[in-house]
C-alpha cells in the first residue's frame, strides 16, 4: 500500500512540475508576443533586409524633432561622396546659424563664432553628436545656398527613398514657430516637420546602409568644438564613463539620433549590432529623456532575443512538383529550374516551418501552353522565386527595394533548339497522329 501511495505521490509531483513548466513557457511566449511599449509610435526593423519585426502605430505622422537631422546627415554625406564638398571644406557662420547657436535662446546652442572658418567635419560632429542646430543650418546653407533650398532637397530625397509619410520644413527639427522670421523660405511660419516611425526607420536604413561612416560619428560619446566638450545625447552608448547612464547602456548600440521638442515629446531612432545582426528601432512621443531609452531597450531586447537569422532555403532549391518545366522546340523535352541564391532572412525563433516559396515565371520566356522557349542557356533567368510567410502576423518590409524577398529562378542546364529537319518530322508526325485520331473518332461515332 505504501508503495502504491509513493508512486501516486511521485506522479502528482511530476504532473505539477509539467503543468508549471508549461505555464511558465506559455507566459514567456505570451510576454514576448504582447510587448508593451510606452510610446505613441514604435517599430523594429532588421537593418540588413528591411524586414519589420514589430510595430505600434508606425504609420502615424508625428513631429520627429531632431531625428530630422538624419536627413541632413544623409545629404551632407552624399555631397561628400559626390565630391561637391569634402570633410576639410570650410565655411563661416551666417547670422541665422549664429542666432540658433547662441546659448541664451533656449535651443541648447553651443555658441558659434562668426568670421571664423569651420570645417565640414567640425560642423557635422556637432550636429550628429550634440544635435546642435546652428551647425546644422550652416551645413544646409553650405550645400544648397539657403535652408529653403535645402528643404527642397530633403523632400526630394525623401520621395526618392520611398518614405511613406513625411514633410520637411526645416533642416533641424525645430518648429517653424520657434524660428520666427528665420523660418525657411517656401514654408509656413507655424509648420512642423512630420515623420512616421516607419519613415524614420526607413531613413535610418538608408543612412547606415548607404553611408555606414555615419555610425563612426554617432557612436562617439563626446566631441570638441572651440575648446568646449560636447556630449552625445544618446545615453545607451556602451562606452559612457558615467554611472548615471549605466541603466540605459546596451550592448552594440552605436547610434543613431535623439529628438525632443514640446510637440514631439522625447523620441529616439536607435541602432545596435550584435554579431552579424543589426536592428533599427524607433520610439516617438515618449514622456521623458530616460523613458525613450528604456522603451528602446525593450525593443532591442525583443528584436535580438526573439529573432534569428536563418537560411530557410538553400541555393539550388527546387520546389516540389515544379522542379522541371517542359521545353518547346528543344532537343530536350524539359529542363530543371532552381533558385540562383539562398533565402536568408531574420525570422522569429522556431518559425522556420511557416515559410515556403512560390514561383513567378517571366511571361516573355513562356509559350501559350506554359512551356519554355528553346534555346536556353544553363543558369538563364526565367523568373523569380518569392519567399512567403504563412504565420499569423506578418509586418512586411519598410518599403523600397525590400517590398518582399525574391531571388532569381534559373535553368539547371542548357537546351539547344531542335534543327529544322527534326522540327519538320515532328510536325509531320503530329499531322498524321491528328489525322489518325480523327479517323478513329469518326468510325467510333458510326458504331456508337
Amino acid at each position: 500500500m505504501k508503495d502504491v501511495m509513493k508512486k501516486i505521490s511521485i506522479l502528482v509531483v511530476v504532473a505539477l512540475l509539467m503543468i508549471t513548466t508549461f505555464s511558465m513557457n506559455s507566459l514567456q511566449v505570451q510576454a514576448a508576443e504582447n510587448i508593451e511599449i510606452n510610446a505613441e509610435s514604435a517599430i523594429i526593423v532588421d537593418a540588413n533586409t528591411g524586414k519589420v519585426l514589430y510595430e505600434k502605430q508606425s504609420d502615424l505622422k508625428l513631429p520627429p524633432a531632431s531625428m530630422t537631422k538624419m536627413m541632413t546627415e544623409y545629404l551632407v554625406l552624399e555631397a561628400i561622396n559626390e565630391g561637391q564638398i569634402s570633410w576639410d571644406t570650410t565655411t563661416q557662420i551666417s547670422d541665422y546659424a549664429y542666432w540658433l547657436a547662441s546659448p541664451g535662446n533656449n535651443f541648447s546652442g553651443i555658441g558659434l563664432i562668426q568670421d571664423q572658418d569651420y570645417t565640414v567635419r567640425e560642423l557635422y560632429e556637432a550636429m550628429a553628436i550634440y544635435s546642435d542646430n546652428g551647425t546644422t543650418v550652416a551645413l544646409s546653407e553650405l550645400i544648397a545656398g539657403s535652408e529653403g533650398e535645402f528643404v527642397k532637397m530633403m523632400n526630394e530625397k525623401a520621395e526618392e527613398m520611398g518614405l511613406p509619410e513625411y514633410k520637411f520644413v526645416n533642416s533641424t527639427g525645430l518648429s517653424n514657430s520657434d524660428l520666427g522670421d528665420y523660418h525657411p523660405e517656401g514654408t509656413e511660419p507655424n509648420e512642423d516637420n512630420l515623420l512616421s516611425a516607419r519613415s524614420s526607420a526607413l531613413l535610418a536604413y538608408h543612412l547606415i546602409n548607404d553611408y555606414p561612416e555615419a555610425l563612426e560619428y554617432s557612436s562617439k560619446t563626446t566631441t570638441e568644438l572651440d575648446g568646449r566638450v560636447l556630449e552625445n545625447w544618446n545615453w545607451m552608448l556602451p562606452d559612457w564613463n558615467n554611472d548615471n547612464f549605466s541603466q540605459y547602456s546596451y550592448e552594440g548600440v552605436d547610434g543613431l539620433k535623439t529628438g525632443h521638442t514640446d510637440a514631439a515629446g522625447h523620441c529616439f531612432t536607435g541602432t545596435a549590432q550584435q554579431g552579424d545582426r543589426r536592428i533599427i528601432t524607433v520610439v516617438m512621443k515618449t514622456s521623458s529623456e530616460g523613458e525613450r531609452f528604456i522603451e528602446t531597450k525593450k525593443l532591442m531586447e525583443y528584436g535580438f532575443s526573439q529573432f534569428e537569422t536563418a537560411e530557410l532555403f538553400p541555393t539550388g532549391f527546387q520546389l516540389e512538383g515544379e522542379s522541371k518545366l517542359p521545353v518547346s522546340k528543344g532537343k530536350e523535352k524539359e529542363v530543371g529550374v532552381e533558385t540562383a541564391a539562398a533565402f536568408e532572412t531574420m525570422i522569429k525563433t522556431g518559425e522556420e516551418e511557416l515559410y515556403d516559396v512560390r514561383y513567378e515565371f517571366d511571361e516573355d520566356k513562356l509559350t501559350e501552353d506554359g512551356s519554355l522557349k528553346a534555346p536556353l542557356e544553363e543558369g538563364e533567368k526565367i523568373g523569380q522565386a518569392i519567399l512567403q510567410y504563412n504565420g499569423e502576423i506578418d509586418y512586411g518590409y519598410i518599403g523600397g527595394d525590400t517590398a518582399d524577398q525574391r531571388v532569381d529562378l534559373v535553368t539547371t542546364d542548357a537546351v539547344e533548339k531542335q534543327n529544322w529537319f527534326m522540327l519538320a518530322l515532328g510536325a509531320i508526325g503530329d499531322f498524321f497522329a491528328n489525322v489518325f485520331t480523327t479517323v478513329v473518332d469518326f468510325f467510333k461515332g458510326l458504331f456508337s
